[in-house]
């Protein structure tokens, strides 16, 4: 018989001894499912700091915040939908700031997501409150420093 020759003719070498693929792919999966545990309890662990973080920290302040705009002359009305922090221009239907837990990356983070309208565009922003920083580590004055710089746009008009 003549050997196979070409790219797909098979190496001269002996196959793997399937006990040793199997305990591999056992490691692996193995490490999958551990990873995927921890991830879901980080999660968890931020989903119930962040809305200790909502409760004592972001909305008290951010209500200070409407109320100071709003004797500075722009109104601006707060929202707590469910889970998040919406602080809406009262000018614009579209026009927002927002805080929001983003759990899909491997270190659950407070996003603030801004939304502004001009003319026929609509800008939008989203960005860190405070990187790799887990709810229950942000101070007031992270964030008022991200709700002031994020709200110089409406303060400019």
């Amino acid at each position: 018989m003549v050997a196979p020759r070409g790219p797909f003719a098979p190496y001269n070498c002996p196959l793997m001894e399937i006990s040793q693929v199997r305990k591999q792919l056992k490691s692996a999966i193995d490490q999958a499912r551990a990873g995927s545990q921890q991830r879901r309890q980080r999660t968890s662990d931020a989903e119930r700091t962040y809305a200790v973080f909502l409760d004592t920290v972001a909305t008290p302040l951010v209500r200070q915040v409407a109320n100071a705009l709003k004797a500075e002359g722009y109104g601006f009305t707060v929202f707590t939908p469910g889970g998040g922090l919406r602080l809406a221009d009262d000018r614009g239907r579209d026009d927002y700031l927002e805080l929001t837990l983003d759990t899909t990356g491997d270190i659950p983070q407070v996003m603030v997501r801004t939304s502004r309208t001009r003319g026929s565009r609509t800008i939008e922003e989203e960005r860190p409150l405070k990187k790799d920083a887990a709810p229950d580590t942000i101070t007031e004055d992270d964030v008022l420093a991200i709700l002031v710089d994020a709200l110089v746009p409406w303060l400019a008009r």
